[in-house]
């Protein structure tokens, strides 16, 4: 099983990059399992359900073919863009016809029953789903502390918002960090400070002094793939991250947004390592399917649920997405369209180093190490200044995000970085972007003002 979705992944992958091209035939069904070291049902078992998703079509006696489609990506004026700023998935890969295929499971399944208003909690039949679907991530809950919301980013709002057990006031954030959370935060007046993290990670003796004399009422973190750093903590940061919460009774909120999109293994976020129940886990569904869908998932220790529920108030989610969503797992199709994303950001990521290594030098940039997800720091001079590099990089046609607006606005201990995201970069120009980035930095500081 996990040959075949990994061979259909590398179809699909090759089709959407361009490598088999619209109208080209496709290796023959034997050179195909030679290729791939399988047999050749596998791979006929694979052309089937790549034609099944029109993607390619068959000719008797001739063979396989690339379905010939227009190509919305390459107008004259987006082909020009190298755009390294959008977190948003790429719109070529998502995945329509398979759900608009579980839309229609969907209603033939449930019927009347996706228009009521339904529970705030989530439809039942899906957070029975996510069970087992976040067990895998070494999330063990049961169905009743686990709610459906609108994208992470409504969990993370009410959660500010609402009072806590251990009574204290204080929003702990990594620095920098998400910006539109620190923005909503500054918005609405809450009581928030920060901890750097940097690329080598955080300071933990710092983290336990903020945990203990800091009146922290949750620390905000995101354990893997951080927004904008790219990187993981370390199995003993989170390890002692965990500990920590139980010790100074402070909770976590562990914003695992990018949780499927990576080729780490083994890797066990701090909500497993927590006996205390001091870590509220939040997921996201937006960043493996489409944006448009708002769907994420909050597991909740028991002490909080009722409280969260209360701020929730109603169901604010479609019933149809989350029926959708629960036959998309189910049937397999989510695993197969991660692991075709897994590869697509994984291949971006390497041409991303591998540009870094070929034009950049060790003292100019200093990229953080990344290696899976979407998103890699390069951290720049203290000389550069940012906004005029992001207009003169602008004006070759380069989009990229400066670092200034992932950090508090009182914050003081800025590190000077451009965030990268290789989401939206196509494959082929990424080298094209990296060149042009590190010959403006030079410019920068042969030009200082």
């Amino acid at each position: 099983m996990k040959k075949y979705l990994s061979i259909l992944s590398d179809l699909e992958q090759k089709i959407n990059d361009g490598r088999y091209r619209s109208g080209q035939k496709l290796p023959s069904v034997r050179d195909a399992s030679k290729s791939y070291g399988c047999s050749t049902g596998t791979i006929v078992r694979a052309y089937a359900e790549l034609e099944k998703r029109h993607a390619i079509y068959s000719i008797a006696q001739s063979g396989y073919y690339v379905v010939e489609k227009p190509d919305v990506r390459f107008d004259n004026k987006e082909s020009q863009v190298i755009d390294f700023s959008s977190p948003s998935p790429d719109s070529s890969v998502f995945p329509y016809l398979d759900f608009q295929h579980c839309l229609n499971k969907a209603i033939d399944t449930y019927k009347y029953q996706l228009f009521t208003y339904g529970d705030s909690k989530g439809l039942d039949k899906l957070r029975d789903t996510l069970v087992s679907h976040l067990a895998g991530s070494q999330v063990f809950a049961k169905a009743e502390r686990i709610v459906v919301t609108s994208g992470v980013q409504q969990a993370l709002e009410i959660l500010a918002k609402m009072p806590f057990p251990n009574g204290k006031p204080v929003i702990l954030v990594e620095q920098p960090s998400y910006d539109i959370y620190l923005r909503f935060l500054e918005a609405e007046g809450l009581p928030v400070c920060g901890i750097a993290r940097t690329a080598k990670g955080i300071d933990l003796r710092q983290l336990e002094e903020k945990f203990k004399t800091g009146g922290i009422k949750y620390f905000y973190t995101m354990s893997r793939f951080h927004n904008p750093l790219g990187t993981s903590l370390s199995a003993e940061e989170r390890k002692v991250i965990a500990g920590l919460a139980s010790k100074y009774d402070v909770y976590v909120v562990e914003d695992d947004y990018m949780a499927d999109l990576g080729e780490e293994r083994g890797f066990d976020p701090i909500y497993a390592y927590n006996r205390t129940s001091h870590v509220i886990y939040l997921k996201s569904f937006s960043k493996i399917i489409f944006p448009g869908l708002r769907l994420g998932a909050a597991v909740l220790p028991e002490r909080l649920l009722e409280t969260f529920r209360g701020y929730k108030r109603y169901t604010d989610t479609s019933l149809l997405s989350q029926a959708a969503l629960e036959v998309y797992i189910k049937n397999g199709m989510y695993e197969r369209h991660k692991r075709k994303m897994c590869n697509q950001y994984a291949e971006r990521i390497r041409a991303l180093n591998e540009a870094l290594q070929k034009y950049n030098d060790a003292d100019l940039i200093e990229a953080s190490c990344v290696n899976s997800g979407i998103f890699m720091q390069l951290k720049l001079p203290q000389t550069v200044n940012l906004e005029r590099l992001s207009k003169r990089l602008l004006a070759t046609n380069v989009i990229v995000v400066p670092g200034k607006r992932f950090y508090l606005s009182d914050y003081m201990a800025k590190e000077k970085f451009l965030r990268i995201s290789v989401s939206r970069a196509l494959p082929d120009r990424i080298e094209e972007g990296v060149k042009a980035i590190v010959e403006e930095v030079r410019r920068e500081i042969k030009e200082p003002f």
